[in-house]
């Protein structure tokens, strides 16, 4: 390549990058985005995560007055601290957010999840141009994604409510996977000291008359709950099993709503949708009962529970490290049998089992394709109160002088190490599998020499901000303890 070409694409690149995180991980950059955040804040811009390398949303959160801001600051980082723990694989995930402080002004910088493939609104509208409803099975493969996403989410502790799920708050990824947006927005539209000046075009939004029918009839007048969010989730239902509801003009009205149920053909999906429907908060069903639907449940197969089991192996869950195993397996090593009285027993060997087709099923369970429902009484999801130093608390400049390393105060939860003798037998390979509290995995790797002290390595994942001081003997027991297991076949 031309030296003085590459020069020139550098910099361009380098212009399109308006501003940087304060970690430096995160670079924002001129296009804009719409991802399901709160209406009426144009501030969300598409951005790179150089770190992982992907692209993610830098959202934008301004306050005019500093003393408004100042004045309920605590609850701003409360109620922040609370939407980063939140983890589910149907929920677009938020990352990390700092506070920017300047000398007149204040705003909140957020960073969220991309999702690329656009909402179901604009998936059900290319749709339609090929057919007239949508295929059942599809249908009930999201309605299970979205309510296993608002099952968690009115189970926490505290409880979130979505408040404003419509098809354009909910995303479609190109292999199935759903993901609900915008979880944040009644926390930012309720909850947070929002301005004025931000607040009007937030209340225009919702009162647009091309969404307002996915809010039941008693929004306004008492109290949200999570009877809202099941009356919204089944007009979303609705409209993605005849592709779109009649308008006039921007309106919905109830006679296009009912029109629409009526040309619903399938009697239990009719009748699950009206349940949804139902005019009185106290008639609709949770989103953990609607689950077990009978147009839903079904009895989950040997096979998606066997995935999920294998998937919820702590070293399983480290990518390389699966395709290092997988190629150690013989294939001609039996995988399963069916033993037969009187007769040869049948055998599947792993040659037998198409590779890429294993791969795609994992592939689709670990994304959340394919959500276990939970069978026993839904328990509440205890959210972890602290979190590691946010990154609000960095320094917003750079110094030439070195920073410090970030203390880690996030617990281990789980710890999985891998040992492995080097080629030139004087070393050996440790690969170390963290799992914290708010579910960071984290793959550690390094090569000891044979008189290597598990307290000194122990010590040294405190100082370079890995694990917590409180995990520093806990660590180093746990790698003394394998370094001994290790080293006791050779003795």
């Amino acid at each position: 390549m031309n030296p003085e070409k590459q020069k020139d694409e550098e910099s361009e690149d380098e212009s399109e990058v308006l501003e940087e995180s304060p970690c430096g991980r995160w670079h924002k950059r001129k296009e804009q985005v719409n991802q399901g955040n709160m209406p009426g804040i144009e501030s969300t811009f598409l951005a790179m995560d150089t770190e992982e390398g992907v692209e993610v949303v830098w959202n934008e959160l301004q306050f005019t007055d500093k003393r408004v801001f100042k004045s309920h600051e605590d609850k701003i980082r409360s109620m922040f601290q609370k939407l980063m723990v939140v983890d589910h694989p149907n929920v677009v995930k938020f990352h990390k957010y700092w506070l920017d402080v300047k000398d007149s002004s204040a705003r909140v910088v957020f960073i969220t999840e991309y999702v690329s493939s656009g909402s179901l609104r604009q998936f059900l509208k290319k749709t339609k141009k090929n057919r007239k409803t949508m295929n059942a099975r599809a249908w009930k493969r999201w309605c299970t994604q979205i309510l296993s996403a608002l099952s968690y989410l009115h189970s926490c502790d505290p409880v979130f409510i979505h408040g404003n799920l419509t098809n354009d708050t909910i995303f479609i990824q190109h292999n199935g996977l759903i993901k609900i947006g915008s979880v944040w927005h009644r926390v930012f539209a309720n909850e947070l000291p929002v301005p004025d000046d931000v607040r009007a075009p937030l209340k225009r939004l919702r009162e647009e008359q091309r969404t307002k029918h996915f809010f039941p009839p008693e929004y306004g007048s008492v109290e949200d709950s999570t009877a809202m969010d099941i009356y919204s989730f089944g007009m979303c239902a609705l409209e993605m099993a005849v592709l779109e509801i009649q308008t006039n003009g921007e309106k919905v009205s109830e006679e296009n709503i009912s029109k629409a149920i009526s040309s619903m053909e399938d009697t239990n999906m009719k009748e699950f949708v009206l349940q949804c429907l139902s005019g009185s908060p106290e008639q609709r069903p949770s989103a953990h009962s609607l689950l077990f639907h009978r147009v839903l449940f079904e009895v989950h197969s040997l096979k998606l529970l066997s995935a999920h089991c294998f998937l919820s192996v702590p070293y399983v869950m480290q990518d390389n490290l699966l395709e290092e195993k997988t190629k150690l397996i013989d294939p001609q090593a039996i995988m399963a049998s069916i033993p037969r009285r009187g007769q040869t027993p049948i055998l599947w060997r792993f040659s037998q089992v198409s590779a890429m087709e294993l791969d795609k099923f994992l592939e689709d369970v670990r994304n959340g394709i394919y959500p276990l429902m939970n069978f026993a009484v839904s328990r509440p999801h205890v959210l972890p109160r602290t979190l590691s130093q946010s990154q609000e608390d960095l320094q917003t400049t750079k110094t030439p002088t070195p920073e410090p390393v970030e203390v880690e105060t996030r617990k281990v939860i789980q710890m999985h190490c891998n040992l492995e003798r080097r080629e030139d037998k004087a070393r050996i390979h440790l690969t170390l599998y963290l799992k914290l509290e708010d579910k960071l995995h984290r793959h550690l790797s390094c090569d000891l020499l044979p008189n290597e002290s598990s307290q000194t390595l122990a010590s040294e994942l405190v100082h370079y901000g890995f694990i917590s001081e409180e995990d520093c003997q806990k660590m180093a027991n746990f790698l003394e303890d394998s370094l001994h297991k290790y080293r006791l076949p050779l003795n």
